[in-house]
């Protein structure tokens, strides 16, 4: 065949080429549109409560940093560095971005050279040959049916995807840590309080036992105020437990070894922020697990695309050319140059309904998709509610626990006098003294609630409100 012909075959192959690319028009993929949500005008919890500060005033970058407390803006600035979950959704969302690398490849062809060399022959006086080839050939598959542009889309839907979960893990990780240093120093003011309050009833008890010395005080008055010494040392141990729990977490999640790990003692920033809430609308941009949820939706639906491409032929083009001779010398002469083209198709002629079958796994696919996307932003919708119900009732609650802190302090006081001068009972000092303990550590819990409150408030709205 001369060369004139050969040009005329490439010539028609990639007219057939160039027309089967045309008809990639046909995507079978359903047209996407994000599923219809409920979407209240407003939270039902935040009618008649405002934040007391303007939301332009708030914070414009990391939100952890309005809590004031410089330990922590340290600690939550390394969470993106050194937390494992943080890393492995890293590391999710880069395999999510490789796997559309790997689809996009698909659409363009495939390349490939061979060498080979062959020497062959027998027994008697068969004489043995020698055999060289030197190909290069190369395949395409066109996307006709738009089963690889459906399978880039589903691949990019993915990554979004997983990078709206790593967006959530960092939320996530960020919101634990400052819980768990909420919690350390509620540990740490709990336990000065403790310490403070060993003191006093060791000095209590001292004076009980000269009155009990010197006959004016009854045994039941010495024995009551050891056992509330006691019950005080043996809580201080309790909250000491507590806050070496509470530290050993953060490191976890700081991703280091709790004994490499060291958080001393300092001043508790009692600061908690006011959150402007805004509508329940700029939950669905903000949230990342809603993002997360609405992209596995889009991917979903381009799976429906590829099952429906099983019902139409698959065609590949092929072409090659190269050398074959008995002698490396000569093996590169126009005489002994080989070419190749091809146009292949197939098409599933019987299956027993399997397409149809997957077909229908993938609409039932994204149909589940569909309603873990809803429900997700149900699931926001409420965790506002319930966030803003608990600001504003431990808002109140902080307010009355410390007017009965200070009145059961009084209270406590007025009573150690009135024993000292003889004029009540040591059962009274002590029920004044447990009614003040009780109400000094019930002003530290809502102290404690009402900035882990703020935390999870910021949590539910997608994580601190600066403008996007």
């Amino acid at each position: 065949m001369n060369k004139h012909a050969i040009l005329r075959r490439a010539a028609a192959a990639a007219a057939i080429s160039t027309a089967l690319a045309a008809l990639g028009g046909c995507a079978l993929t359903p047209t996407y549109e994000v599923p219809t949500t409920p979407q209240p005008a407003g939270f039902k919890e935040a009618q008649g409560w405002q934040p007391a500060a303007p939301a332009d005033a708030l914070e414009r970058g990391p939100w952890w940093e309005l809590f004031g407390d410089p330990v922590l803006n340290e600690l939550a600035a390394s969470i993106e560095v050194n937390n494992q979950n943080v890393a492995a959704a890293a590391a999710s969302y880069a395999q999510a971005r490789a796997i559309v690398a790997e689809q996009r490849a698909a659409m363009f062809p495939v390349v490939n050279l061979n060498a080979s060399a062959d020497r062959s022959g027998g027994g008697g006086d068969t004489r043995t040959a020698s055999q060289y080839r030197v190909n290069i050939g190369g395949s395409w598959e066109p996307d006709i049916w738009g089963r690889l542009r459906a399978g880039v889309s589903g691949a990019q839907a993915s990554a979004q995807a997983s990078a709206a979960e790593l967006a959530a893990a960092k939320l996530s990780a960020q919101g634990e840590l400052a819980a768990n240093y909420i919690s350390l120093r509620q540990a740490d003011a709990t336990k000065q309080l403790l310490e403070t309050t060993v003191a006093g009833y060791e000095r209590v008890q001292q004076i009980t036992q000269n009155r009990f010395n010197a006959g004016i005080a009854a045994k039941s008055d010495l024995l009551q105020a050891q056992t509330q010494l006691a019950n005080a040392r043996a809580d201080l141990l309790t909250v000491t437990r507590q806050r070496a729990q509470f530290e050993h977490a953060i490191a976890v999640l700081l991703g280091k070894a709790p004994a490499d790990f060291t958080l001393a003692p300092a001043a508790w920033s009692l600061k908690a922020p006011e959150v402007p809430v805004g509508v329940p609308s700029t939950l669905l941009e903000r949230r990342p697990d809603i993002a997360a949820a609405e992209r596995r939706v889009a991917s979903a639906n381009t799976q429906i695309g590829i099952a429906r491409a099983a019902y139409f032929p698959s065609l590949n083009l092929s072409a090659s050319g190269g050398y074959a001779a008995g002698a490396v010398g000569g093996l590169f002469s126009a005489s002994n140059s080989l070419w190749a083209l091809g146009l292949s198709a197939a098409q599933t002629v019987f299956n027993a309904g399997a397409t149809g079958a997957r077909v229908d796994q993938a609409r039932a696919g994204r149909d589940i998709a569909i309603a873990q996307y809803r429900q997700t932003v149900l699931s926001a919708f409420a965790d506002v509610e319930n966030q803003l119900a608990a600001t504003r009732v431990l808002g109140e609650q902080q307010a009355l626990r410390r007017v009965a802190s200070e009145a059961a302090d009084q209270v406590e006081q007025q009573l150690e006098n009135r024993y000292r001068a003889g004029q009540v009972s040591y059962t009274e000092v002590v029920t004044a003294q447990v009614t003040a303990l009780n109400a000094r550590r019930a002003l530290v819990q809502a102290q404690a609630d009402q900035q882990t409150a703020a935390v999870a408030l910021i949590q539910a709205l997608g994580g601190g409100w600066h403008a996007r």
